[in-house]
């Protein structure tokens, strides 16, 4: 019995007993001892009569073709194994439909890009690399997520080409990896627009940060966080170096959708990786952490900034007052506003007035709001009580700045 069933392993593993079963196994079922026969079967998944104890011997006399009384089982398992074959022929003809279909998507294809991708594909089957205008055309011709798939199919097979015909383990250049990552964001296939910023695929895309900022940029325009957070999980995944602007793009997409905690959460990872910030990362940054009342994430920023940054912004500058407000300290947020008005450009001095009155009639509505139910009421006495003093600060320090104080009480009131 394991002599027979060895053979009949070996038969099953036999190029013949691939394909369609129902057509190559019958001779071979027909010639086969008993055991053997019984064996197949029951590896093939035919049940075995349960009434007969001796169903091996069963399954010997329904192969015996002289015997017409014995045509039942050979006809039972006929037609089983022939509808196993018309499974096995409806599974192919299923998973070729499918490749058919991959190859060749006409549904919703521009006319331009479905040009593009024939002439291309016909290029390649030709053994001949096709021009780089054709892919530049089909590129800038996307306009559409079926586009976008027929592109990335070229790409592969491009990439293939390059690498059994012509030799070539390189990947396509940054710029045409940059206008792929462009036509997938104008698409809006934000899926295909992240596969392009991993490190290891198959499309012969090189990721580059230049392409992630495209992506992020479209998820500014959207003020979608959402896409922000998974650009920047893939960028982490992919080891791409982050850069300062990276990190203008992240939170300014955090502010304008306010967003303290991602923002905090974003600006760890950047300071962690080393990345030397820019002036206009600063300037959200502390201008955000004044927005909420967190006066001690303004001098720890502050502290950061002026490592990198020599002279403060008007932007800088205000969050440092306020954070001297919130620390109640009228004066020293008055001498701040001093420095700032002494050492900005001429063409900025008259900012310095509008930011003045913005902080008397706008940030402490904003600030109180923010903060928890039990601590509201004592701060907007403190701010009711400060700003006045900052302001009288200011003029016996000889920088007179006519600002409207009537407008703080009800601002925060209305809070």
């Amino acid at each position: 019995m394991q002599a027979a069933a060895a053979r009949a392993r070996r038969v099953l593993a036999s190029p013949a007993a691939s394909g369609l079963p129902g057509i190559l196994w019958a001779p071979r079922l027909g010639s086969a001892s008993g055991a053997e026969g019984a064996l197949l079967l029951h590896l093939y998944g035919v049940p075995s009569s349960a009434s007969s104890p001796h169903h091996a011997r069963g399954f010997s006399s329904c192969f015996a073709p002289q015997s017409p009384g014995n045509l039942i089982f050979p006809t039972m398992a006929s037609q089983w194994l022939c509808e196993k074959s018309v499974h096995y022929q409806m599974a192919t003809a299923h998973f070729s439909t499918e490749a058919s279909e991959v190859d060749h998507p006409t549904a919703h294809v521009t006319e331009a890009v479905e040009e593009m991708y024939q002439k291309m594909l016909k290029s390649v089957e030709a053994e001949t690399m096709p021009p780089n205008a054709w892919l530049w055309s089909m590129i800038s011709s996307c306009s559409n997520k079926e586009d976008i798939k027929l592109l990335f199919q070229i790409l592969q097979k491009l990439r293939v080409f390059r690498l059994s015909n012509l030799r070539i383990n390189a990947n396509f250049n940054d710029h045409l990896c940059m206008k792929v990552t462009e036509a997938c964001a104008r698409v809006g296939t934000l899926d295909y627009g992240l596969k392009a910023l991993w490190k290891h695929n198959v499309y012969g895309i090189t990721p580059t940060i230049g392409s992630a900022h495209y992506l992020l940029q479209h998820a500014k325009e959207l003020n979608d966080t959402k896409l922000m957070e998974s650009i920047m999980q893939v960028l982490r995944r992919n080891s791409l170096p982050l850069q300062p602007g990276t990190a203008d793009i992240v939170f300014s997409i955090c502010y304008n959708a306010d967003r303290w905690d991602l923002l905090s959460k974003y600006a760890d990872r950047f300071v962690k990786a080393g990345v030397k910030l820019h002036r206009t990362a600063f300037d959200i940054w502390m201008e955000f952490a004044a927005k909420v009342g967190d006066s001690q994430s303004i001098w720890n920023i502050n502290s950061l900034r002026g490592k990198s940054v020599k002279h403060y912004t008007l932007a800088t500058g205000f969050a440092c007052a306020k954070g001297s407000l919130l620390d109640r300290k009228p004066e020293n947020a008055a001498a701040m506003i001093k420095l700032l008005y002494k050492h900005l450009p001429d063409q900025k001095k008259p900012f310095v007035q509008d930011e003045l009155q913005k902080l008397i009639a706008e940030w402490p509505t904003e600030v109180v709001k923010r903060q928890k139910k039990d601590d509201r009421k004592a701060m907007e006495e403190a701010l009711i009580k400060d700003i006045p003093t900052m302001i009288s600060c200011l003029t016996k320090s000889g920088l007179d700045i006519p600002v409207d104080l009537d407008k703080l009480t009800p601002q925060l009131q209305a809070a």
